[in-house]
């Protein structure tokens, strides 16, 4: 029979009981166990209730940690501490709402549906087609000012009220410089056009304190074969050269009927050539060249002339391409140019904003 023997605080070396002889101990072990665990369970359960009690006095009443230590006998720093866990333990929560005439919500929808890289969505004041465009072109001239850098390249196709807006309604950016406003899409031979043309881009450039670079040349040419003399000449040329420099691009976006502003000031399409082109499927145009629903570019149609400047097929290969457009009758033009991935940033009318997501 072996003995087993263990050393006690009091001192010497003492044999083992029987287990029977320990049993009375064990238990009363175990109860006190059990009891110090209720204890424990209820100042828990305490400390939870003046956690929400610290929480609801500093969030809802507004008092400060010091009034709150000196009303609750505790200290401040035990104040901090219970606030700090009141957002861990999720009693409290931080929501953000956005400022009244902001669609946080619905720009992110619009953003994850269409894959673009941001959405910026306008509230006009009223439904009115001019109020609609001035609160676009607000906002796009935000946008822009805030996202312009140092020796940006910009393309600007300025067949568009709303850009035209836009730019009047932009500020001086004074943080950047050397950059370069490029035309991509000629207007002459229409005059109203040309001169808002010349205007926007040379405007433009002295906001972003840079150099203004026009397209001497109409917005179509009879050919493809004209299309490549003209290329020839020297203005044209140089303009045409910065083309593949462009760091950003700023596009209207054209549904098939043209607005009041372009029918007035110089549409370059007939009605029969309107017509032809809706048999082609074309739902919309960018810098003059239409595409169908599935923005899939519409290439043999009308075959007489062709536009002159940046294709669309050139777009893809700029970093940032901003479409501002606005109105419910560009909604199909608009869905067109995403499903085709002409352009990665929108800029648009909250009521448009929300025909797209149901579209």
């Amino acid at each position: 029979m072996h003995n087993y023997s263990f050393d006690t605080p009091s001192g010497p070396t003492e044999t083992r009981q029987a287990a029977s002889d320990l049993r009375p101990s064990s238990y009363a072990a175990g109860v006190a166990k059990r009891r110090s665990r209720e204890r424990c369970a209820m100042r828990r359960g305490g400390q939870a209730i003046l956690i929400r009690e610290v929480a609801r006095m500093y969030y809802e009443q507004r008092q400060t940690q010091l009034e709150i230590a000196t009303s609750l006998n505790v200290s401040q720093g035990t104040v901090c501490r219970f606030l700090k866990r009141a957002e861990k333990q999720g009693i409290v929560r931080t929501t953000i709402s956005p400022p009244v005439g902001t669609f946080v919500d619905l720009e992110e929808l619009l953003e994850r549906k269409f894959g673009l890289s941001q959405v910026v969505i306008a509230q006009a004041p009223n439904a009115s087609e001019e109020s609609i465009q001035d609160a676009v072109g607000a906002v796009a001239a935000h946008f822009l000012e805030t996202t312009l850098k140092a020796k940006a390249v910009i393309g600007v196709a300025s067949w568009s009220a709303p850009l035209l807006s836009m730019v009047k309604q932009m500020h001086p950016v004074w943080k950047v410089s050397e950059c370069k406003v490029v035309q991509i899409l000629g207007t002459e031979g229409y005059p109203s056009t040309e001169e808002h043309a010349s205007s926007l881009v040379k405007q433009l450039a002295r906001f972003v304190q840079g150099e203004a670079h026009l397209l001497p040349a109409p917005g179509r040419v009879a050919s493809k074969e004209a299309a490549e003399i003209l290329a020839h000449d020297l203005h044209v040329r140089e303009t045409m050269e910065l083309f593949d420099r462009l760091t950003i691009a700023v596009l209207g976006i054209g549904s098939i009927e043209p607005s009041p502003w372009l029918a007035g000031g110089g549409n370059p399409f007939s009605m029969e050539e309107l017509e032809s082109l809706k048999e082609e499927g074309a739902v919309g145009s960018i810098c003059l060249r239409f595409y169908n629903a599935n923005g899939e570019e519409i290439r043999n149609a009308p075959e007489d002339k062709q536009a002159f400047g940046l294709g669309l097929e050139r777009l893809k290969r700029i970093p940032m391409v901003i479409g501002v457009a606005c109105g419910k009758r560009r909604c199909q033009a608009i869905l067109g140019a995403l499903r085709g991935g002409w352009i990665n940033v929108l800029v648009i009318d909250q009521i448009t904003a929300q025909s797209l997501i149901m579209a």
